[in-house]
């Protein structure tokens, strides 16, 4: 397939004069790559007049190895030497110690285009940092792999602010990180020097799959752009004692518990004539994670028509589902969660309490979806003067 869309990496290399000059620190994982799969800390040096000085590492660390919600400790690069900040252990938040010495911070990650997926809370932690001290950020930008058309789900209530969740954003947002970045700096009011590199031939209603570059992941589960397209809703299985699926190959596709029976939960979910979604009884044992080493049983969930998939809608009857059929074993799971040491994981998670609330009263979630039309509408609103494509 011949290249349709250039990332901001690409445009920036063959074009860096917003670098130039500049000692600068890297925010990049494994996904941080040219199209010809270079990784950005070797990529950028190559470039002419800019000096690499420091990497900073997001959740899962700069080689993106670390499972969810272990921290990671800051390090030096093996070849190079190059200091390596962690941002996701002793703070998520860049230190005046570790941006000194720095004209600007880059930011190249692929995001997923999620509210939960913490790196682009890491953009926002980096541009409060850089207006505290002066610094100039550069987003590289790279495409929302569901596209940045469509927008699902609610829209976090702010009183449930936390590393999953630091803005009010519908939970599939439709928007870029250079866009959240604009976002960010103007409704908080950060006095920052952004500079957004854009890609080039990104179209809104391309997928992942549409841009002919490389997936490279992200993050440690989320291997494919079909578990990026599942996520919107699959990331509330974390709110749990049921396995998302960590430890099997197709993580918030396979959903399931040991004491669950899976061809009662498919017929239960297949009864709720959801659109471009199958379900499938399934059983799998998780190598590591929720149930390790033990067989659940559970929903495959098959996605046949993206564009008319509820991923948000899905999970949340999922759930619903799974706890009316062993509403004893079906349990939330506790703080701390992802920094939270009070609010339970599930509630920080959706955005506000009334999932729970109408889960264990044992009721139908369907009346929450009538809600979110008009919550979307707004944010829609919200969004357009930031978008870039």
């Amino acid at each position: 397939m011949p290249r349709r869309v250039r990332s901001g990496l690409d445009v920036l290399l063959g074009r860096p004069s917003v670098v130039r000059g500049l000692r600068v620190g890297l925010v990049a994982n494994p996904a941080s790559i040219t199209a010809d799969l270079e990784p950005a800390p070797a990529a950028l040096p190559r470039a002419r007049d800019i000096d690499l000085v420091a990497l900073f590492g997001p959740e899962h660390g700069l080689t993106a190895d670390a499972q969810d919600l272990v921290e990671v400790d800051h390090s030096r690069k093996r070849r190079g030497g190059l200091p390596v900040y962690s941002l996701y252990g002793k703070t998520r938040v860049p230190t005046r110690r570790m941006l000194a010495g720095l004209d600007a911070v880059v930011f190249d990650l692929q995001d997923v285009g999620s509210r939960y997926y913490t790196y682009i809370y890491t953009l926002q932690h980096v541009l409060a940092a850089c207006a505290r001290e002066g610094k100039r950020v550069i987003v590289l930008d790279r495409p929302n792999p569901l596209g940045g058309v469509v927008v699902d789900g609610n829209v976090l209530d702010p009183e449930y602010r936390s590393f999953v969740g630091m803005h009010p954003l519908a939970v599939r947002h439709g928007m870029t990180a250079g866009e959240l970045g604009l976002m960010f700096r103007e409704e908080l009011a950060l006095d920052v020097d952004l500079r957004v590199v854009r890609m080039r031939g990104w179209r809104r209603e391309m997928h992942f799959e549409d841009t002919g570059l490389p997936w490279v992941l992200p993050s440690p589960n989320m291997p494919t752009p079909e578990t990026a397209v599942v996520y919107p809703g699959g990331c509330l299985v974390e709110g749990t004692n049921i396995s998302e699926g960590r430890g099997t190959t197709r993580p918030f596709e396979l959903v399931g518990a040991p004491w669950l029976d899976g061809p009662a939960l498919a017929r239960s979910l297949e009864k709720e004539k959801l659109d471009g979604v199958g379900f499938r009884p399934a059983a799998f044992t998780p190598t590591f994670h929720k149930h390790a080493d033990r067989l659940c049983q559970g929903v495959q969930v098959h996605v046949a028509d993206r564009a008319r998939f509820p991923a948000f809608l899905t999970y949340v009857l999922l759930l619903h589902h799974a706890c009316r059929q062993a509403p004893r074993r079906f349990a939330w799971r506790d703080p701390p969660y992802e920094y939270e040491y009070v609010k339970p994981p599930i509630d920080i998670l959706y955005g506000n309490d009334r999932l729970r609330r109408i889960i264990d009263a044992g009721s139908s979630p369907r009346g929450l979806a009538r809600r979110w039309p008009k919550q979307l509408a707004a944010f829609e609103a919200r969004r357009q003067r930031y978008l870039l494509y």
